[in-house]
Parts: C-alpha cells; sequence; structure tokens
C-alpha cells in the first residue's frame, strides 16, 4: 500500500512549490518536509532557487510560519519566497470586512476637522474649506465639496470621489493629487461630479454618469446615485 504524502514538492520555471498536506500534525508536515527537501537539494545546483509554499487549509502561527522558513534555509541553496493558506484569522477577516463597508455620516465636516473611514465613505453633509475626508476606497458626498478629499489612501488606484458639488481644494486618489479649476462660481448651478484616476495616471474630473463606463464593477452602493 502506498503511503499518503505530507508534502509535494514540485518545480516550476520560477523555482519550487512546495504543497503541504493539512490533514496531518505540524510536528509530522516537519520532519517529512525536512526529510524531502534534503533529498532534493543534494540533487539541485548552486544557484539560490526560490520556494513558494503553500499549506492549504491549514492556519500557521507567526512562529510556524518562521520555523517552516528556518527548515527552508538551512538547505543551502533554498529561500521561502511565500507562504499563502487559505485561511485567516478573525482579525484578518474583520479588516477585510471593513475595508470593504460603506460608512454612512451625516454632519458637516468643518476646518481644522478629519474624518476616516477604512472603507467606503458616504457623506450626507458638506467638507467645508479646511476639512478633510479620508477613505480607504470611495467617497461619495451627498453635499459640498469644498475642503479636501483623499479616496483610496492604501493604494486603492480604481477609488473614485463623487460630490453634489465638487469645488474641492484638493483631490487625492492614491498616491495621485489634483486641484479643482478656478473657474467656478458661487452661483453656478452644477451637476453632480466625480473623480478618477485615467488611464494617464491622472485625477480627472468629470460627469457623474461615465462612472457606468469607467467603474462598472462599482456595484456595492445599490442604485447608485
Amino acid at each position: 500500500m502506498k503511503k499518503f504524502q505530507n508534502v509535494t514538492i514540485k518545480g516550476t520555471k520560477d523555482g519550487l512549490t512546495l504543497h503541504l498536506d493539512d490533514s496531518c500534525s505540524f510536528v509530522e508536515l516537519k520532519e517529512e518536509l525536512d526529510r524531502k527537501l534534503s533529498e532534493s537539494s543534494q540533487s539541485r545546483e548552486d544557484r539560490l532557487i526560490s520556494v513558494h509554499v503553500q499549506v492549504g487549509n491549514r492556519y500557521l502561527t507567526t512562529e510556524q510560519e518562521e520555523e517552516v522558513r528556518d527548515l527552508v534555509r538551512q538547505k543551502k541553496n533554498l529561500v521561502v519566497d511565500s507562504i499563502s493558506s487559505n485561511v485567516m484569522t478573525k482579525d484578518e477577516a474583520e479588516k477585510i470586512k471593513k475595508e470593504n463597508e460603506i460608512v454612512p455620516v451625516a454632519r458637516i465636516v468643518r476646518s481644522g476637522q478629519v474624518l476616516q473611514v477604512p472603507g467606503d465613505l458616504l457623506l450626507v453633509g458638506d467638507v467645508n474649506p479646511g476639512g478633510t475626508v479620508i477613505a480607504g476606497g470611495n467617497i461619495y458626498i451627498m453635499g459640498a465639496l469644498k475642503g479636501i478629499a483623499h479616496a483610496g489612501f492604501n493604494g486603492d488606484k480604481e477609488a473614485i470621489v463623487t460630490a453634489s458639488i465638487m469645488k474641492p481644494s484638493q483631490i487625492r486618489i492614491s498616491d495621485c493629487i489634483t486641484r479643482a479649476p478656478d473657474h467656478y462660481q458661487e452661483d453656478e448651478k452644477r451637476e453632480m461630479e466625480c473623480a478618477y484616476i485615467n488611464d494617464l495616471d491622472q485625477i480627472t474630473v468629470d460627469r457623474l454618469q461615465v462612472l457606468m463606463h469607467i467603474r462598472p464593477n462599482i456595484t456595492r452602493l445599490e442604485g447608485g446615485f
């Protein structure tokens, strides 16, 4: 009867991929990993080989990850490039949830005030000059934007900023920055607008209706504006 393998090693053009079984004990896993890596490294050349570790439905603690990295490092020409798992901690799941939530806020953001949320922001109110709103995702303002809006602050270049009255002192999306044109007039009646990063990696302000074409996947806020 063929013995079940807890460790499977596959060679790729980028190095080695280690598939580690998620049903055996961690001790058993390490023992077999050590043995198979020793056998594998004996037949390998001296060049540095990148190793990607896949652990399936097993959760590895920080200490266990370091044990795996150390074990691989002991083989003179192997180095762990990444460790991937299908499992996440409760804190990681909560973080992802918050980053994908729309936070509704009804208030006026006055000069000197900063309103920041991890996900999308739906502000029912104005952002006065000197006020700042920051979001990890998109910013939807049902009111006047006259201060600073920073969307996608974690690096999301797909984030957008919308406002009923778009007269910002500054708009930032990810690491791109722009200022509003100087031609706006106080009594000018305008339709709702949006700001986004275009194909030239620059922020563009346009009519809200263009969003269905440039960001067709913005569906978290059902119904749109």
